[in-house]
């Protein structure tokens, strides 16, 4: 390759000469291309353009945690691995983005950011307080020196989705993300959590699976793993499983200490997003999602598959006397069909979805409507599996009567002290009469999911074999 040495291409990109760097990774070249008036630094190694998709790092300046070494950003770690990747690579790319400090909007006014997120808003809060974009970062720069350096296909060291599609649509492909596998650390973790919760950035896969069998006291066997971001999507066999059969599942996320929400509802978010995606895999293994009308509205949720590759399930709503808003998104939402079941007193308003159908529920005396008989119910218009998803009344009263062939129970570090419950239901005064039932476990980041095998069925026998709907209380 010809470095420009000041000349102007086609692209408007200007090139300085090459030089060396020695830098604790490796032996790199470094070279500098301004686009449009910024001059952005470009490290590279060995010869990537004879690489098919060589690895390329495409990072945003950041004087705090570049070069200040701040930890409330993981930027200055995510530099210093991609670096290390590239050169054990052999051949790659880093390329310095000047001009997108804090996202784009500059050192000043991430600071002045900075000042709101410590009185406890979140860095997207933060900018909108200020009137400033969420992102404000233009990749025109990064696509140009790439094709420049005749690297139009890439491996791109990146967490954030956003930037795949920014490149791709200036005629970079991308064939390849690559996650770098940076931990988060106590300072950053609530930053990097609201990036994943509000800009779909992806989690880093920083655990890797290890799988133990035990047997307890009792004799149950269990087994215990640790589960990646991406290992989470092949090493949980249950999801085969679950998309082969018409298996009852339930899902639930809770506190240490027994709540899935804040005694005002609150439950944005009680669990991880490993655990988040891992119920979008389920959600996309299951014929239906079945949730109560509680959920509905303190969460107004989608129950659609987002963070993975999938179909949406249709949606159930178990809404006995009406409750839930005609606005709920459930019911105005065309992304999936939703079977909205209601009592037979109930008069259903008109002004819903035309994917919603009404399913009236058997009569009942109040709520007491058993379990098998709406398992029964939504039989009768979706195959395969069946999600229980919330609330933890749902799911518990699932459990308690002993319809369910799998419960996934994930437990997250933090303490609520008082709240909306997760699972509850009469037990027994006589500890060797306690509901034990074999398990697997799996550690989703700092949450720890328990995937416990209620019936045969989820053990590998058959349907017939398997307690499952027959309404008679917890298998033994």
């Amino acid at each position: 390759m010809t470095a420009l040495h000041g000349s102007t291409d086609s692209t408007g990109l200007v090139g300085g000469p090459p030089s060396k760097l020695p830098t604790v990774h490796g032996l790199f070249t470094l070279r500098t291309f301004a686009h449009d008036g910024t001059a952005h630094a470009v490290m590279s190694i060995g010869d990537p353009a004879l690489v098919d998709a060589p690895l390329v790092r495409v990072h945003s300046e950041c004087l705090t945690g570049d070069a200040l070494g701040s930890h409330r950003c993981d930027c200055g770690d995510q530099l210093s691995a991609s670096l290390a990747a590239i050169a054990q690579a052999g051949d790659g790319i880093l390329i310095y983005l000047r001009g997108h400090e804090g996202r784009g909007i500059g050192l000043e006014n991430k600071l002045r950011a900075y000042a709101l997120q410590d009185t406890g808003l979140d860095t997207v809060a933060a900018n909108r307080a200020l009137d400033l974009p969420d992102d404000a970062r233009d990749y025109t720069g990064a696509a140009a020196i790439l094709h420049y350096l005749d690297c139009p296909q890439i491996t791109l060291l990146s967490s954030n989705p956003s930037k795949v599609t920014a490149l791709e649509g200036m005629g970079i492909t991308v064939a390849e993300r690559r996650d770098l596998n940076v931990p988060d650390r106590p300072e950053s973790a609530g930053y990097l959590e609201a990036k994943r919760r509000l800009m779909d950035h992806i989690a880093p896969a920083v655990h890797r699976y290890v799988d133990k069998t035990e047997t307890n006291a009792e004799g149950t066997a269990s087994t215990v793993s640790t589960v990646s971001t991406e290992d989470a999507e092949d090493t949980l066999a249950a999801y085969d499983t679950i998309s082969d059969g018409d298996e009852v599942v339930a899902q639930l996320a809770q506190s240490e200490d027994g709540f899935i929400a804040t005694s005002d509802g609150d439950a944005q978010f009680v669990s991880g997003q490993i655990d988040r995606a891992h119920l979008h895999r389920i959600r996309a293994s299951v014929g239906a999602v079945l949730v109560g009308c509680g959920t509905v509205i303190a969460d107004d949720p989608r129950l659609t598959v987002r963070a993975v590759p999938g179909e949406n399930p249709v949606r159930v709503v178990l809404d006995p006397h009406g409750r839930i808003p005609t606005t709920a998104t459930v019911l105005t939402s065309p992304e999936s069909p939703t079977l909205w079941l209601i009592g037979a007193e109930v008069a259903p308003s008109s002004d819903v979805g035309d994917h919603v159908s009404v399913v009236r529920l058997p009569a009942a005396e109040g709520d007491d409507i058993p379990p098998a008989r709406i398992v029964s119910l939504i039989r009768e218009y979706v195959a395969g599996s069946i999600l229980v998803e919330g609330g933890g009344r749902t799911v518990s009263s699932f459990l308690a009567a002993g319809v369910l062939d799998r419960l996934f129970l994930t437990s997250a570090p933090v303490f609520i002290g008082n709240g909306v419950p997760g699972i509850r239901f009469e037990g027994t005064p006589v500890m060797a009469e306690a509901l034990r039932r074999p398990f697997r476990r799996y550690q989703f980041g700092e949450d720890m999911c328990t995937e416990y095998l209620l019936s045969e069925l989820a053990n590998g026998g058959s349907a017939e074999d398997s307690h499952r709907c027959s309404g008679g209380g917890p298998p033994a």
